[in-house]
């Protein structure tokens, strides 16, 4: 089994590489947060899913370890295979479902582009015990609920949520006690510029 690869970048795409590892080309599929990290970069490093099937070896690659235990852990759901298990996590950031499944966020998980309210209701109740095992790379606890409701205010006024998420986590990361008004105020005049 394959567990983690290092080497040149031959192409890339936002869910599939090729890397050359010592003269052997990979091809690896990625998620689209994976590929946001790793674009630019000439060589990278990845931590490696292996899926053995009778007539397939598939490769699935990761920025962080921690998106690698997540993977692992839903494609262990029923019903959930390693495809969807990767839209999932090219369409929600690692800490961001963790705490979606933690509290029971059904409708933060239905967000994800292709991912219908069953599949987030199996997720949250077969998940719900085995995701606090997963250390989120957060080294600050950023609050939730503060984050959600900013995102959710910026997608009423039609924003996009990726984007809305993304400047949101972006002005959080800098200042974990901002207020929710001060915050959507903030994440306004940094998206009208």
């Amino acid at each position: 089994m394959i567990g983690y690869l290092t080497g040149k970048i031959i192409s890339s795409k936002p869910t599939k590489i090729l890397l050359d590892v010592n003269g052997v080309g990979y091809i690896v599929n990625i998620s689209i947060n994976t590929f946001e990290i790793i674009s630019g970069q000439e060589s990278v490093s990845l931590f490696i899913h292996t899926s053995v099937k009778e007539d397939s070896i598939t490769l699935f690659g990761f920025s962080t370890e921690v998106e690698k235990e997540m993977f692992e852990l839903l494609i262990s759901v029923n019903g959930i295979g390693p495809k969807i298990a990767l839209s999932i996590l090219s369409g929600i950031k690692t800490d961001d479902l963790k705490r979606a499944i933690q509290s029971s966020d059904v409708s933060r998980i239905v967000a994800v582009p292709g991912i219908g309210r069953k599949t987030a209701e199996r997720l949250v109740l077969e998940l719900g015990n085995k995701v606090g095992n997963i250390s989120t790379g957060d080294s600050t606890d950023i609050s939730y609920s503060i984050k959600n409701e900013a995102v959710a205010a910026l997608v009423t006024l039609g924003y996009n949520p990726k984007v809305a998420e993304n400047v949101v986590r972006d002005f959080l990361t800098g200042n974990v006690n901002c207020a929710l008004e001060e915050l959507i105020k903030k994440a306004l005049s940094f998206l009208n510029k």
